[in-house]
């Protein structure tokens, strides 16, 4: 997917597309990082100066709607946001770039199972994140 493809998602559920959100959209799509919004804001506004913060946060929601971003929590911030991946994926965040790599990993339905029976839950789905230095950072 593109950010071409985007834009036209966002035209199609009435989105009016703005220079502002083009420029929102282009950050989130060419990212490898779980960005803040605070952060999409500072990179997007070096393409449209004309970027309110406000927009940021409604395209931002509006994309996570849609399934194209999905939230994530870091250790240093409350909520960031990243590329969904295709299906249903994993995450490993480097604690110091930032840097986001998702992963498949369908093979902890014993792990479920145990803390199902222990805790007595029905456990119906899932989300792992896991929290690390990538190899760049490790060699900082």
């Amino acid at each position: 997917m593109n950010t071409e493809s985007w834009l036209a998602q966002l035209q199609s559920t009435g989105c009016r597309l703005t220079g502002a959100r083009r420029a929102v959209v282009e950050v989130m799509e060419s990212s490898d990082r779980a960005l803040t919004p605070v952060e999409v804001f500072d990179a997007a506004r070096q393409r449209d100066p004309r970027l309110g913060l406000v927009t940021v946060y409604r395209t931002l929601e509006k994309l996570e709607q849609l399934g194209l971003i999905q939230r994530v929590h870091q250790s240093r911030d409350c909520q960031a946001f990243l590329k969904a991946g295709i299906g249903h994926q994993h995450l490993l965040l480097c604690e110091r770039c930032g840097r986001a790599v998702l992963f498949d990993g369908d093979d902890l339905e014993a792990l479920f199972s145990r803390v199902g029976e222990q805790t007595g839950f029905a456990i119906k789905s899932h989300w792992l994140q896991l929290y690390g230095l990538c190899r760049e950072c490790q060699t900082k």
